[in-house]
Parts: structure tokens; C-alpha cells; sequence
């Protein structure tokens, strides 16, 4: 998905859609030890029932189902936060450059040299925008 489409299904005033939202929501809470926590319980509390279930191999799968489609579901979510925030470091460390071109062009008429280096580093910059 590129850039403008991703702008595009953005319905909020603050930018963000209900799916990041969630994503944000989901990140902060699973970033915390409240939720290591509760994995503990949950992973506690399946060792404990080991003796309710009539079959181990039952007991094995039940934990082995939940735990794939948590780490499914949370990976996807964590991927997409990482990008996000990926995108947001890469937008300012172009801004950053395109400050600094404009700097070393102002520059330029004291070291002839600036210019080229600011004509480089712009490039490297369009460089990245087109990846």
C-alpha cells in the first residue's frame, strides 16, 4: 500500500483509522507488565488443569492452539506498529535533510563544494522516498 492510499483510509481528525487505533491500543497494553503477567496466569493456570482433562494430548493442543493464534494476532499487530513508526523516523530524518540541503545551499557561495553536497544528499533523500 503506498503512501497517498494509506492517507486516504484515514477517517479521523487525529489522522489515525479504528485499525490503528486498536493497533496503538493493543501495542501499549501488550508492552507492559500487566500483560506478561497475565500470560503467566494463563500458562499457570493451563499447568494446574493438566489433571481436569481426561486426555494429555487434549491438555498439550488446548495450549499449543492458544498460544499460535495469540503470537499470529500479535505479531501482526506489532509489525504493523513497527512500520508505522518507521515511516514516522524516516519522514523526519527526510525533513532533517531537506533542512540541512537547504542550509549547505544557502551556504554555497562561501564553498563551492556545499552545493554538491546538498545536490547528494537530496538525492540520497529521493533515494529513499522512492522505496
Amino acid at each position: 500500500m503506498d503512501r497517498s492510499q494509506t492517507e486516504d483510509d484515514r477517517h479521523h481528525e487525529d489522522g489515525l483509522s479504528w485499525f490503528e487505533k486498536f493497533v496503538e491500543a493493543s501495542y501499549k497494553r501488550v508492552s507492559q507488565a500487566p500483560f506478561f503477567f497475565l500470560c503467566v496466569a494463563v500458562v499457570a493456570a493451563w499447568l494446574v488443569s493438566a489433571p481436569l482433562w481426561v486426555d494429555l494430548d487434549s491438555w498439550q493442543v488446548a495450549i499449543h492452539t492458544v498460544n499460535s493464534v495469540v503470537t499470529l494476532l500479535l505479531l501482526v499487530l506489532l509489525e504493523n506498529a513497527s512500520r508505522r513508526a518507521e515511516e514516522a523516523a524516516q519522514e523526519k530524518l527526510n525533513v532533517i535533510a531537506e533542512g540541512l540541503a537547504a542550509l549547505m545551499e544557502s551556504r554555497s557561495r562561501d564553498d563551492p563544494g556545499l552545493m554538491e553536497a546538498a545536490e547528494h544528499l537530496r538525492d540520497a533523500v529521493a533515494l529513499e522516498e522512492r522505496h
